[in-house]
């Protein structure tokens, strides 16, 4: 049984390797024909053509899904190899090393800039629907971000679940994060800002939360790509996007079980749920979602609800993206482009630099340029 789960996911690798050099150079009407000729259109956005074709290999190959065996050994597995597949060959010097954590070590990676002079630093706390993900599925995310931006990352792995529920990844990355005060000179640091995908978007604005309420300084910034911020959401995107785009209904219930199931946490608590805390007192905010995920529209509603607690907000929305889309980067499309206006977005506001409150939504399809962002 082993075996026949390895073969179309080893095969599904090996494509998204050969996928690297070769999509970021097709045209879109290509993509489009390969992907069965017609374009998704729902809400009057219309999906990226690269993304389309991922779905499409993914639906005739039966891989897509990283909660599809239920088994969380599995899920990891697939998350971290079809990462490391695509990982984009950047070099910038990084040192691995373990900070105390509040149940033990927790491994960190910190990537430093090609700068000799003090930079701000980003504490990312990757995704995975608090069960997958760590530091190697989000290493070339991490190095594109340190690189563009110019700016110092620390990469945290915290406790995943089901073996650890909730909040046992809120107090790990509290303490990553209250390390990094205390250590800011060491990692060369002018200021520390925490940013994080989709559950590590989650975490970084419970980090805030837990900052302000525990008295600690708080970031310079939060950064969101794509989170998840009321896990009893009910909302008309999660509807919408249920099902063949890249994350179902079905694995977000299993993520959101594996966390919480077996605790008194409910899914509506602000201890895990922050679009449901008072949000006054948080730091400025970026925040970035895509118009074909299911999360949309709570991470939309988070940029609003932090305008209304009067935060600075910019928030953009890439109508043409699905959930996860910075795994699509090295890809080409519109996912590329995207993640280089988003990390484009951190470098400016870190170095000081004045951004616009807001964004308006993107028209379908960005620019037409798409040689790929990750090229070394």
């Amino acid at each position: 049984m082993a075996r026949s789960k390895t073969r179309p996911i080893a095969a599904t690798n090996a494509a998204l390797r050969m996928g690297v050099f070769v999509l970021p150079r097709l045209p879109d009407r290509v993509k489009r024909v390969l992907a069965g000729g017609k374009p998704i259109t729902i809400d009057g956005n219309t999906l990226d053509a690269t993304a389309q074709l991922v779905l499409t290999a993914q639906r005739l190959t039966r891989t897509g899904g990283l909660g599809a065996s239920g088994d969380p050994a599995v899920a990891r597995a697939l998350m971290r190899d079809s990462h490391v597949a695509m990982a984009p060959r950047i070099a910038v010097p990084t040192t691995d090393f373990s900070i105390p954590g509040p149940a033990g070590e927790l491994r960190t990676r910190h990537y430093r800039p090609p700068v000799k002079a003090e930079a701000p630093l980003l504490v990312f706390f990757h995704g995975g629907g608090f069960v997958v993900g760590d530091i190697e599925s989000h290493d070339g995310l991490c190095r594109m971000i340190c690189r563009d931006a110019a700016i110092h990352v620390l990469s945290v792995e915290y406790r995943l679940a089901p073996e650890h529920k909730a909040p046992a990844a809120v107090d790990d990355c509290v303490a990553a994060y209250r390390w990094a005060l205390g250590h800011a000179a060491d990692l060369g640091a002018s200021r520390i800002a925490i940013g994080g995908d989709s559950a590590g978007g989650t975490l970084t604005v419970l980090v805030a939360l837990r900052s302000r309420d525990e008295g600690l300084p708080q970031p310079a910034l939060q950064v969101l790509w794509y989170p998840a911020v009321d896990l009893s959401g009910q909302t008309r995107s999660r509807e919408l996007f249920s099902d063949g785009f890249f994350i179902s209904k079905q694995e977000i219930d299993w993520f959101t079980d594996s966390f919480l199931g077996g605790t008194d946490i409910a899914t509506d608590d602000p201890l895990v749920s922050p679009l449901q805390a008072d949000l006054a007192g948080l730091p400025p905010a970026l925040v970035f979602t895509g118009g074909f995920d299911p999360l949309r529209d709570e991470g939309n509603e988070y940029a609003a609800a932090l305008r209304r607690a009067g935060i600075t907000v910019h928030h953009r929305q890439f109508d043409s993206l699905p959930h996860g889309f910075a795994s699509l980067a090295p890809l080409g499309g519109d996912s590329a482009d995207a993640i280089a206006a988003t990390i484009s977005a951190v470098g400016t506001y870190l170095s000081g630099r004045s951004l616009a409150d807001d964004h308006p939504p993107e028209p379908s399809g960005l620019s037409s340029r798409r040689r790929s962002q990750y090229d070394a």
